[in-house]
């Protein structure tokens, strides 16, 4: 390809439809974070027309995390923000690892989390044919070669951080031989390893990235969207740069650990002599604490069974978050509050959890729900009757309305709210002691029934019928107010308490470096079976959230079978696991 032409091949300035116009010479930037700040100065100079087009550039090799949550967030939200547009890129370079499946789950997930990319959907692959002239293009420059190191001779031959590397016996081969190489290479007349195309740069550079770096290997495998047709594959830092100015990239965002990488990209760009290419920037990514965000860990975890797939609700995947309960609002929201810089840190996964509860507070239907039943018969009710009281839908909406639950002679309540005999600040149901059931009556508890083993079987208590709806004519308030639910009409279900999968704050730190799942906490699921629900549960439809009422978030899990409901916790109503760490400590 002629080099005149190679000038040109930069993507023509597509002016996104409202694109606004240059702002002022001298934009006032203060308080804004400094990718936002680039932007206002290049607008400003008019740089890129005024267009602002950033992309999202997934490898389909996997689930998407919380950390890809930012990234989506950032540059969809930032094209949004300036009235441009994101491009969702696939840079699928190699086939060995991607699937048309992950493909299809990451276009899910960013749909889910609140985006559209329109039209502007590619794939890394569309542009093998033009990164491949491209690659010609800078072997004909005398800037690229063709080398038959193999792998372990090329890391060998490039030193180390300390120690200049060694040219390669190929490196100064004549241009004519690299050129009739490289086609022997796409011709598939080289097994896999047995030839590369490198980039001639600098051996002895202080940043390893660019000591001949990788442009092509040999591999002989099919593809997910090529097929068969292509038996080289271009490396990640080789197509990546590239297929921004192609599509006409303007800011090129990535987390910091491709921040050497970016030198070896404007180099490859110099090098094609590409009119005002995309610059890269690098911001921190996201880092929460008692979590790791590893794909190849989270595999590891899947294989061994410590979960059960990319969709446990005990992953920081998309799938297991959605799974859980989380919305992406509350996702948005929790992204948008930890903010954009460049200094690595780890954020509090309470951070995460209160943005969750703050979102579901205002949303959510309350419902009641005991868990851990144990059984109360009320002997001054009359037997065989029931009725119904109204119940607060949610208080924090008051358009919810209200609903009506079933109460009758027996009822259950958590086997936790009575203690047969209670510490001074216990102030739940005990012998003797008046309590409030919620939107109900006063209850009284008289006697206490014990089976052979001399476990508690059944409490039997006196309500007062003037109390009902949960407030007495005298005046009189009980300490403590409990759910519970009508023996005769609750359904019966399984909920899943879910919490933090690792019992440390980095389970890949130095010390658990060789066996990370040491760390791993065992309480992080506890399935009960024998809950009891009260009966407009029934009607929920998978994955719908509710709050139960003194116990936290659930969510109504996608797998659930007819007549068989199964909860997910979401998360609870407090903050309780910073409490139980203390007590650790």
């Amino acid at each position: 390809m002629a080099a005149a032409s190679e000038r040109n091949v930069r993507a023509e300035s597509k002016q996104a439809a409202g694109v606004n116009s240059p702002a002022d010479a001298t934009p006032d930037t203060s308080g804004k974070d400094f990718i936002r700040a680039r932007i206002e100065r290049d607008r400003a100079a008019g740089r890129y027309g005024g267009r602002v087009e950033t992309r999202f550039p997934p490898e389909p090799n996997g689930y998407l995390h919380v950390g890809h949550v930012k990234a989506i967030v950032l540059n969809f939200g930032l094209a949004d923000e300036y009235r441009g547009v994101t491009h969702l890129r696939f840079d699928d370079t190699n086939p060995l690892t991607e699937e048309t499946g992950y493909v299809e789950s990451i276009k899910q997930d960013i749909h889910w989390i609140g985006y559209d990319w329109g039209d502007r959907i590619h794939f890394a692959s569309d542009y093998f044919e033009r990164l491949y002239d491209w690659a010609v293009f800078l072997i004909r420059k005398g800037v690229a070669y063709v080398c038959h190191l193999t792998e372990e001779q090329i890391r060998e031959y490039r030193g180390t951080v300390k120690q200049p590397g060694r040219p390669s016996p190929w490196r100064d081969r004549p241009v004519e031989e690299s050129l009739r190489e490289f086609e022997r290479m796409r011709r598939g007349e080289y097994a896999d390893g047995e030839a590369t195309l490198r980039a001639k740069i600098d051996i002895a550079a202080p940043n390893m990235k660019m000591r001949d770096p990788l442009m092509y290997r040999v591999r002989h495998a099919s593809h997910h969207n090529t097929g068969d047709r292509w038996c080289i594959y271009p490396m990640y830092d080789w197509a990546h740069g590239q297929s921004d100015a192609i599509e006409g990239i303007t800011h090129s965002l990535c987390t910091l650990e491709f921040e050497n990488n970016r030198e070896l990209y404007d180099w490859f760009t110099e090098q094609l002599e590409l009119v005002d290419p995309p610059k890269q920037y690098e911001f921190a990514r996201l880092n929460l604490n008692y979590t790791v965000m590893s794909k190849r860990k989270l595999l590891e975890m899947i294989r061994n069974g410590i979960v059960s797939g990319w969709d446990d609700p005990r992953l920081p995947t998309i799938r297991g978050m959605r799974r859980r309960g989380y919305t992406p609002e509350a996702l948005r929201t929790f992204v948008e509050r930890v903010g954009v810089s460049k200094a690595n840190s780890i954020v509090d996964v309470g951070m995460l959890e209160w943005a969750i509860r703050e979102d579901l507070n205002y949303r959510a239907p309350r419902r009641m729900a005991v868990l851990d039943p144990l059984k109360v018969t009320i002997t001054n009710y009359p037997e065989g009757e029931s009725e119904l009281l109204d119940a607060v839908n949610n208080p924090e909406d008051e358009s919810a309305g209200t609903r009506e639950v079933p109460f009758s002679r027996e009822l259950f309540i958590e086997r936790a709210d009575f203690m047969e005999d209670p510490p001074r600040k216990f102030y739940r149901l005990a012998p003797g002691r008046e309590v409030r059931l919620r939107y109900a009556y006063f209850l009284t508890c008289d006697e206490v029934v014990k089976n052979e083993a001399g476990e508690i079987a059944e409490l039997r208590c006196t309500y007062d019928p003037a109390t009902r709806g949960g407030d007495a004519p005298d005046g009189r308030k009980p300490k403590a107010t409990l759910h519970w639910v009508s023996a005769a009409h609750a359904i019966s279900g399984e909920v899943r308490l879910y919490d933090r999968l690792f019992q440390v704050e980095n389970p890949l730190a130095a010390r658990y470096r060789d066996d990370f799942m040491q760390t791993l906490n065992p309480d992080s699921l506890q399935v009960l079976r024998d809950a009891r629900l009260e009966p407009s549960l029934a009607e929920m439809e998978p994955g719908e959230i509710c709050q139960f009422e003194r116990k936290g978030y659930f969510c109504m899990d996608p797998d659930t079978e007819p007549d068989a409901p199964v909860f997910n916790r979401t998360v609870t109503l407090r903050d309780t696991w910073a409490r139980i760490q203390k007590k650790r400590k």
